[in-house]
């Protein structure tokens, strides 16, 4: 009987415990959704967490001697959220006149913003830190600014060269989901290259915001807020001041002009022509700017330097000069007539007055076109070969080689291939007949051959380096990396050996440093023992093009370059002054023949193609 009255009493006891806990909870629950419901309901009506993204600056890029190619100035994008507008009490002409933009881009902007009432939409960018403060002045409700930065660029060159920065469109959106509408991205040049470096991480800053849109504080005291990672700086392997007079030398002509460092593969100056100031490509005008330059005949936007496709001319000489050293078809000794060109049949391609007949170094030093078809056809027609096909297919190989006919695999996108063509190409325009006369015009860099001047700088260095070269590239080195990609650092070397270089170099030394001996005397330099070879490729639209290659000294070659002038004509008339006054500048630091500066400077051309 005890034993049951013990079950009993626990029982109850048990009970009411739990009893007690109801009654706990209940009123727990009482309280917060009665008596302090209204509280927090009124707190959820009257805020409302906005989340601010903070764009990181993006980061800057320096010349090869520190100084600033490309820097970033504060200004802010101008946003509203729909809903958050008080539409009674909006002044939009005030609006217009604080901000600076039309009327009817601001209710255009307004009406795309009702769209999506909730989301954050862009008003207007670019706006200036005096604009700023005057806005933050006016407490326009459901409106705000978000700090970003914008390029600015202190030298106002390398358009080309540097690209620009613009926002992101439906492609890039679906390229690399991370970016969101309103982002900016690289569109061109090194701004694209090296997008993911420059741009930085962005961060978030989740602000609480009452119903008249006054900030009212962090949430929760910026604990899940995150500090935006600025983008990493690049050193650019550009000597600016060289850039700089390179535009200065080529303005109002079309064309390009490429100088690399032999020793490192590193692209000292880099000109297409015409260019742009990149200033135009930035702030509320840049859409118009950008417009103005799509519909310029000239196409200032296009990169001439690494994708346009040129006949090299008389400077793939040296090309095929080194690939019949290496068949073994030619010795340096070799001697060959020209009596004012090459006949073959009924037909000649003419050359120039000069002695006759002429062994490889004075050919070299002279331009001879005759020397270089008996060159190229002995290539095509030696006897190691089953006929005429196979001894172009081994041609060929020697000049891809020398990195024609596809891309250097340089760090800078939109690289051309230029163009070398294949057997095929000829048997399929010729029926399967033809041979080395057909195709003769490649011995003189003529023809369907195509080459950049990236790529003709690119042969510069390999001569100069006498057989290999290093990629070209644009940047020396970026914020907080050791080193740069490994291919830049490899030796790349062509299918000639260096011992066939020597001749070679040695005539074009000749023919700029030995009066009467060749065609480019005119880039004598005394002491620096310049290396130089000209070229003049046939155009059918209008004058000729005028190009000239060139490295210095002969031996521990400093630079390498290559200009290219559209309708330029002989290639010491354009090319070779230009290029001869930037090796002087590099070389010496100083200009010694300011004649030849306004003799460049005051030389008209004219460019039938782009006139119609």
């Amino acid at each position: 009987m005890i034993g049951r009255n013990e079950s009993f009493a626990r029982m109850r006891t048990l009970r009411i415990v739990v009893l007690f806990i109801f009654l706990v909870i209940a009123g727990r629950l009482f309280y917060l959704q009665i008596i302090e419901g209204n509280r927090y309901r009124a707190l959820s009506e009257g805020n409302a967490l906005r989340h601010v993204v903070q764009y990181p600056p993006r980061g800057e890029v320096f010349d090869r001697n520190g100084e600033y190619l490309v820097q970033s100035k504060e200004c802010y994008d101008l946003m509203v959220i729909s809903r958050e507008i008080d539409r009674k009490g909006f002044d939009t002409a005030r609006m217009c006149s604080v901000v600076g933009i039309t009327p009817e881009k601001l209710k255009r902007a307004l009406a795309n913003a009702r769209m999506r009432p909730r989301a954050p939409y862009m008003i207007a960018n670019f706006i200036p830190t005096e604009v700023k403060l005057r806005f933050d002045e006016c407490n326009f409700q459901g409106f705000y600014t978000v700090y970003r930065t914008v390029r600015q660029y202190p030298r106002k060159i390398g358009g080309n060269l540097l690209g620009y920065v613009s926002e992101v469109d439906e492609r890039d959106l679906k390229r690399d989901p991370s970016y969101r509408p309103g982002d900016y991205i690289g569109k061109s040049g090194v701004e694209s290259a090296y997008e993911e470096v420059l741009r930085g991480r962005k961060g978030v800053k989740i602000q609480e915001v009452d119903t008249h849109g006054a900030i009212k504080g962090s949430y929760m005291n910026g604990m899940y807020d995150s500090l935006p990672e600025p983008g990493k700086y690049l050193v650019c392997t550009i000597d600016a001041r060289l850039q700089a007079f390179a535009e200065e030398l080529m303005r109002g002509k079309v064309g390009a002009a490429v100088a690399i460092e032999p020793a490192t593969g590193e692209i000292l100056m880099m000109v297409s022509s015409p260019t742009y100031d990149p200033d135009e490509l930035v702030g509320r005008e840049r859409g118009n700017n950008y417009m103005k330059m799509l519909r310029n005949k000239r196409q200032p936007l296009y990169n001439r330097a690494v994708r346009a496709r040129y006949p090299p001319g008389s400077t793939f000489k040296l090309v095929q000069g080194l690939i019949g050293l290496e068949e073994g078809v030619l010795t340096p000794s070799n001697a060959y007539p020209c009596h004012g060109g090459y006949s073959y049949g009924n037909k000649k391609m003419k050359c120039h007055a000069h002695a006759s007949p002429l062994d490889l170094r004075a050919a070299v030093a002279n331009s001879c076109n005759a020397y270089f078809c008996y060159v190229f056809r002995n290539i095509l027609d030696n006897r190691r070969y089953d006929n005429v096909k196979d001894g172009f297919d081994h041609w060929r190989d020697y000049v891809l080689s020398f990195g024609f006919g596809r891309k250097l695999d340089s760090d800078f996108l939109g690289e051309g291939n230029g163009y070398v063509p294949d057997h095929e190409f000829y048997d399929k325009r010729y029926r399967g007949s033809w041979n080395s006369l057909t195709v003769i015009s490649l011995s003189i860099g003529q023809g369907e051959l195509g080459c950049t001047p990236l790529q003709m700088a690119n042969l510069a260095a390999i001569i100069a380096n006498r057989g290999y070269y290093y990629i070209p590239h644009i940047v020396k080195r970026i914020e907080g990396c050791d080193s740069l990609d490994a291919r830049f650092y490899e030796k790349h070397y062509t299918k000639v050996d260096a011992r066939h270089f020597e001749p070679i170099a040695e005539g074009m030394w000749r023919g700029v440093n030995v009066p009467g001996a060749g065609t480019s005397h005119g880039a004598f330099l005394e002491g620096w023992d310049v290396c130089g070879k000209t070229g003049t490729a046939q155009n059918p639209h209008g004058a000729d093009h005028s190009t000239f290659l060139s490295f210095a000294p002969k031996d521990n070659p400093k630079i390498a370059i290559s200009v290219y002038v559209e309708n330029g004509g002989f290639g010491a008339s354009a090319a070779l002054p230009i290029a001869s006054l930037l090796e002087e500048f590099y070389l010496t630091d100083t200009i010694r023949r300011p004649w030849l500066v306004d003799y460049i400077k005051n030389k008209q051309i004219y460019y039938p193609y782009y006139a119609k």
